[in-house]
């Protein structure tokens, strides 16, 4: 459906990324005591702007041309930084986790309300009112 594709625009796509960070700020919450364990996060503006770009890549004609993707992994997962070190090597801090969660679960939230808005009104506009 190329309609729905074009009124729903990119955020079908951010709900999709933005539901694999919910899960990711999970997991390094319950890995919180796990030795060497890496918090890890998902750059999400990189994601998405690989999705836009998807469409305009640039495709090599040649097997001798060079590669010209420079971008990040197919999922956008980083390593965090810890402000604090760890004794044991996990590099979670519970209190970073806990923020980060409420702020992608809030975003989350406001992506579904901006998709419900979106249906609500194409339902309107079909219905005729």
């Amino acid at each position: 459906m190329k309609l729905l594709d074009n009124a729903l625009g990119i955020h079908e796509q951010a709900l999709q990324v933005r539901s694999r960070r919910l899960e990711v700020l999970a997991q390094n919450i319950a890995n919180a005591d796990t030795p060497n364990y890496k918090a890890r996060d998902i750059d999400f503006r990189a994601v998405l702007s690989d999705v836009g770009r998807k469409d305009n890549a640039l495709v090599s004609t040649q097997n001798q041309h060079f590669d010209s993707a420079q971008g990040i992994d197919a999922d956008g997962m980083r390593f965090r930084t810890p402000f604090n070190t760890s004794f044991d090597g996990n590099t979670v801090e519970i209190s970073v986790e806990q923020a980060q969660y409420g702020k992608a679960a809030a975003d989350y939230q406001a992506t579904l309300n901006f998709l419900e808005n979106r249906i609500s009104g194409i339902r309107k506009a079909l219905k005729g009112e």
